[in-house]
């Protein structure tokens, strides 16, 4: 993981009380943020955040059996297979896009393609 960050003391202890389940799902996308460029990943108390000069993408959610990825755009990108929600943000221009992961091979060339785009909006 040459290009991803993960200095964040929080996120150990924050990975810690997750499924081995879902801590595999988050190592395949980091591994594919890591195919991408340089980030840096953090947790707060309930999510984990990616970032470049600001952030670009957040795992929301983790089950025991997935793990739920947002990438926000100023636009909705509807004509696809991978958004399992799309949702405008009340009084912005910004429409979440929600990504169920239940396993690696989830992390197909559509989202990559889609994690691409997110990534190249917060440069």
């Amino acid at each position: 993981m040459a290009n991803v960050t993960l200095q964040d003391p929080q996120l150990a202890e924050f990975l810690s009380r997750k499924s081995p389940h879902s801590r595999m799902l988050f190592s395949h996308l980091v591994e594919a943020f890591d195919e991408i460029g340089v980030v840096e990943v953090y947790a707060t108390k309930t999510m984990v955040g990616f970032r470049r000069k600001r952030n670009f993408s957040y795992i929301i959610q983790f089950g025991k059996g997935f793990i739920d990825l947002l990438l926000p755009f100023k636009e909705p990108y509807e004509d696809n297979l991978c958004f399992r929600k799309i949702s405008s943000l009340p009084g912005e221009n910004t429409f979440n896009h929600h990504v169920r992961i239940m396993e690696a091979a989830d992390i197909n060339e559509e989202v990559r393609f889609y994690m691409k785009k997110a990534f190249d909006s917060g440069a």
